[in-house]
């Protein structure tokens, strides 16, 4: 999957298990899984691999379409025909266009050489005109071979002054790692503001990992948003971000918006058991969450050590490439608030978590 600050790789195994605790799979309260915010579809595809029926929401185009490729297809449906696709995706020449003069020239976040046949192939994609799920799988595999050879750090604000060692590397498409069909049932994926998926799907749990502070997942990842979209928009500033990026503005990315929106958004859950992620790093504290969390009465929290991303490992940069400011701390903590209307009953390796 491709590289996002936002990730919970090193987290799935505590999120997993804090599920199992209070919803097992086939188990007599049901087994579907509302992810709301669901970025990579890291979490939703974990989910769905442990045999949960799962919707997976996210209002950005590049997100919904990691969650239609990694929650919504079942392997043994798409494997198949995506895979004889990108064989031929593969071959084709570079074709360099619009994309690669704005992130390859204009901006350096890949080498022209593997520029051009992103667009080839994102042309090739759009003129298939396939069914939207194998379309989305087929986007999924050129966000992630575009990303193992981009020239980043990790983010879209910023590129590396010389190019990456991988961004030398040939683009090369591979087949995404989906999951066959839970036995629980299909998998969905949605694309509506928080609060409008919400109120629109039942469910047994509801994972929530909502933006905490003031980064935009839109303006740290807008190439990805342009490849998905292909919309050729007008962009702006060193990094060619997406025109929209100035407008498009979540309130959860707003130090007086994001309490009034999780709030609400909690409130028009469907769903007798909540599990929030959220870290000390955000905009509301503890004590705020668990005022949301009250209607339900039976709460736990847990604390995680969790480390930053890797450009807080970088520092910070000028323009000339200078290193500016000193490292601050590389370590956070991390909370999983678990909020249920019946009693609690977790696995003990994370009732020994202090919280």
């Amino acid at each position: 999957m491709i590289k996002y600050i936002g990730s919970k790789r090193a987290l799935l195994g505590q999120i997993l298990a804090a599920i199992s605790g209070v919803l097992p799979v086939g188990g007599p309260a049901g087994s579907r899984v509302l992810d709301l915010f669901s970025g990579t579809a890291r979490v939703g595809h974990a989910l769905k691999g442990a045999g949960y029926s799962v919707v997976a929401n996210d209002h950005n185009a590049y997100a919904h379409t990691l969650a239609t490729c990694y929650v919504q297809a079942d392997a043994e449906v798409w494997a198949d025909p995506a895979r004889r696709i990108l064989a031929d995706l593969n071959r084709l020449p570079g074709q360099a266009g619009w994309f690669t003069q704005t992130y390859c020239e204009e901006s350096r976040y890949f080498h022209p050489s593997n520029g051009a046949r992103v667009e080839a192939m994102r042309n090739a994609i759009l003129a298939l005109a396939c069914e939207p799920v194998l379309e989305a799988v087929l986007l999924t595999a050129l966000l992630e071979a575009a990303d193992r050879v981009d020239s980043t750090a990790g983010l879209q604000m910023a590129y590396m002054k010389q190019w990456a060692p991988r961004a030398l590397r040939p683009l090369e498409l591979r087949l995404p790692a989906m999951q066959p069909r839970p036995a629980a049932g299909p998998c969905q994926a949605l694309s509506a503001e928080a609060e409008v998926a919400a109120a629109q799907v039942e469910c047994d749990l509801a994972y929530l990992d909502p933006p905490y502070n003031q980064h935009s997942y839109l303006r740290n990842y807008h190439v990805w948003e342009t490849l998905v979209r292909w919309d050729a928009p007008e962009t702006y500033g060193i990094a060619r971000k997406r025109l929209d990026c100035r407008t498009r503005v979540s309130p959860f990315n707003s130090k007086p918006g994001i309490g009034p929106a999780l709030a609400r958004t909690i409130a028009a859950l469907r769903a007798p058991v909540l599990l929030v992620s959220f870290s000390d790093e955000g905009f509301l504290k503890r004590a705020a969450l668990e005022q949301m969390l009250a209607a339900r009465p039976f709460l736990r929290v847990l604390e995680i050590p969790y480390g930053r991303y890797v450009g807080a490992k970088i520092g910070i940069h000028n323009p000339r490439g200078e290193k500016v400011g000193t490292v601050g701390r590389l370590t956070n903590v991390e909370y999983l608030f678990l909020a249920s209307d019946r009693p609690l009953d977790l696995p003990a390796a994370l009732a020994a978590v202090p919280g």
